[in-house]
Formats: structure tokens, C-alpha cells, sequence
């Protein structure tokens, strides 16, 4: 009876033994979850979602070894109450700092059809409206002047819900359309939008050193001619080489096919000229992010275009611009993964950061 008490007894130290060293593994991972978790709320105001995004990645990467810890120690009914309550704490604090990444999120307002361009004529004033989306509770937040996709032909203006509540001004713009303009005025409108946000968004608390250009489809193609060819900008008395980033979303590089349906060319007959952003094809001082959707889905050979374009931009010099596909996504819904690369690449730039991938 003696043996059997000691043997008990012993073969209870040896649990209590490796429960703490288990548990010192816990307190470990659980000193970093902390630690990330004050880095997180610190970031909240700043980075918008990708506090959550950080935080996230804590719990999904640790708690494994918890859970394996519980299901070989099922037997302790006091070591399985620990493990729920350090799971519950776990869930609590990701469910704290959604809140406050959100509450820190709360504040935007929208100013709508703001006119930015109406001493161009009478269809200027018509068409060239924008909204802008901006926190009102933050300081020297970032912007992104976005053009909406439709060919040159068609469209309206919009704030992509991928880029709100992100900590971001977004502003969307209206710009005029084929047939009733010139491509060239579509384009002097683009970068009357982009100089109107470099002369407002100060005023509405964001930082005019953190304007980005971005655009899907014909929207992308505007952000390419705005960006690279500085004459447009100059008109405005703005240097292009102060945008902080380019975004081109499955942008026409070659001279826009509405505009060669126009002189009688088909979509699938290239041609090239001013019109074009490969024809100004220079060094930047900013990333470019060259976005494109599966290069067997996208439109009209979009992405082996955007691939010689991206080249042409690595060869000039610029190792900032980098070239995405997204496998599966086709032309129109490539828009929305692109979304989250983005903001990664905005996060970086604001803070100092170089963006590889």
C-alpha cells in the first residue's frame, strides 16, 4: 500500500514537473503576445486595420502549443481550466483590440461633389466633381487620390471599400469621358484632381507629403500619365516627383484602346504615342506598385503589357516598382486583393520603411 502511495506521489511530481515547464512556455508566449499587443494599440491611430492584422498573427502562430499542451494533459482538471482561461483571455484581448482599432476608425466624414476643375467649360463643370473620405480625428493621415475604371468612356466616381476605415483619405474622383473630350483633357482633369488635393487636404488635417495616386482599369491609366509625365502636374504648379506612391491597377500602358478605336484601330492593334505612359517611361523617386489580374484571364493581354512596361521601369533605374499578378482574379475583380497590398505598401512609406513585397 506504502509503494503504491509513493509511487503515486512520485508519478505526480514528474506531471507537476513537466507542467512547469509547459507552463513557463506558456508565461513565454504569452509575455510576447503582450508585448505586441502595447506595440499594437500604440500603432491603432496610425495604422488602421493592420494593428488587428499584427495582432492576429500572435494567437494563430502560438496557441498551437497550448492547445497540444491540453490535449495531453486532459486528464488535470485544474490544468484544464488554466488552459481555457488563458484561451479566454487570448479571445479577450483580440476582441479588445478590434475595438479599439475600430473606435479608432470611427471618425470619418465625406465631403461630396467638392468641383475641382470648372473654369475647363461647361462639361468640365458637369463632370469634374470629387468626395473626399477623411478621418476627422487624425493628424497628417495619408491620402489617395483614386480614379475610377470604364474604358475613358464611362464611370463614376468612388471610394473603394477596401480603403475605408483604413486610415486613410480617399478621394474619388469624376473626371470627363470620351466621346464629348479629348483623351488629353480626361488626363488634364486627372491632374487638376491630383493638384487640388495637393493645395486641400492640409486643411482637412492630412499631409500633403503622403499623397498617393491610384486608379483601376482606365483609372489606372490616368494614375500612369499624371505620374510620369511631369508636364501635366507642371500646369498646376505641382512637381510630380512629390507623390509618395503610384498605383496602377491593370492599367493600359500602350496608347488607350478607346482612344485608337476613335482613329479606326482595333483593341487588338497596338499603337503608341504621347498618349501612352510607356512613352515616358522615366526614373521615380516613389515605389510604383504595377498590379495586374491572371495574366489568362485579364483584358486584351493586360498583364504581359504591364510586364514589359514594369521592365522598362526596372531598367531605367527603378527598383521600387515592383509588378503583381493575382492568379484567379480576372480584369474587373482583380481590384480587390491589389486592395490589400496597397495599404501595406502606404504603411511603409509613411513610416519610413522600404516595401519589397
Amino acid at each position: 500500500m506504502t509503494s503504491n502511495v509513493v509511487g503515486v506521489y512520485y508519478a505526480e511530481i514528474i506531471q507537476a514537473n513537466k507542467f512547469t515547464a509547459q507552463w513557463n512556455k506558456i508565461v513565454a508566449q504569452w509575455n510576447k503576445s503582450v508585448a505586441q499587443w502595447n506595440k499594437s494599440i500604440k500603432q491603432a491611430k496610425h495604422s488602421g486595420s493592420k494593428a488587428i492584422e499584427m495582432f492576429f498573427r500572435i494567437p494563430v502562430e502560438k496557441t498551437p502549443d497550448v492547445w497540444d499542451f491540453e490535449r495531453k494533459c486532459v486528464s488535470s482538471h485544474n490544468l484544464f481550466i488554466l488552459n481555457s482561461f488563458m484561451k479566454k483571455c487570448l479571445l479577450f484581448l483580440i476582441g479588445l483590440t478590434i475595438g479599439i482599432s475600430l473606435s479608432a476608425q470611427s471618425n470619418y466624414t465625406t465631403e461630396r461633389d467638392i468641383p475641382y476643375h470648372t473654369e475647363a467649360g461647361v462639361y468640365a463643370a458637369e463632370r469634374c466633381m470629387l468626395d473626399f473620405y477623411y478621418p476627422t480625428d487624425m493628424k497628417d493621415f495619408p491620402t489617395v487620390v483614386w480614379f475610377h475604371g470604364g474604358g475613358l468612356e464611362a464611370g463614376s466616381k468612388e471610394i473603394p471599400r477596401e480603403l475605408r476605415n483604413a486610415g486613410l483619405g480617399v478621394i474619388g474622383v469624376n473626371y470627363r469621358l470620351l466621346p464629348r473630350a479629348k483623351v488629353e483633357e480626361i488626363i488634364d482633369d486627372a491632374a487638376a484632381a491630383v493638384a487640388w488635393a495637393f493645395r486641400e487636404v492640409e486643411k482637412r488635417g492630412g499631409n500633403a507629403r503622403r499623397i498617393f495616386v491610384a486608379g483601376h482599369s482606365a483609372g489606372g491609366y490616368l494614375t500612369d500619365m499624371v505620374v510620369l509625365d511631369k508636364s501635366w502636374l507642371a500646369r498646376y504648379g505641382i512637381d510630380a516627383d512629390s507623390i509618395a506612391g503610384a498605383f496602377p491597377y491593370s492599367a493600359q500602358v500602350i496608347t488607350h484602346y478607346n482612344v485608337r478605336k476613335q482613329q479606326g484601330v482595333g483593341p487588338l492593334t497596338p499603337r503608341l504615342d504621347e498618349t501612352a505612359p510607356l512613352w515616358h517611361v522615366r526614373p521615380l523617386p516613389m515605389p510604383m506598385l504595377v498590379l495586374s489580374g491572371d495574366r489568362e484571364m485579364e483584358l486584351y493581354g493586360r498583364y504581359e503589357e504591364q510586364a514589359y512596361f514594369w521592365r522598362m521601369m526596372r531598367l531605367v533605374g527603378n527598383d521600387k516598382t515592383l509588378l503583381y499578378e493575382f492568379d484567379g482574379y480576372d480584369h474587373g475583380s482583380m481590384a480587390a486583393p491589389a486592395h490589400s497590398v496597397v495599404k501595406r505598401c502606404i504603411h511603409a512609406v509613411c513610416n519610413g520603411q522600404p516595401f519589397t513585397r
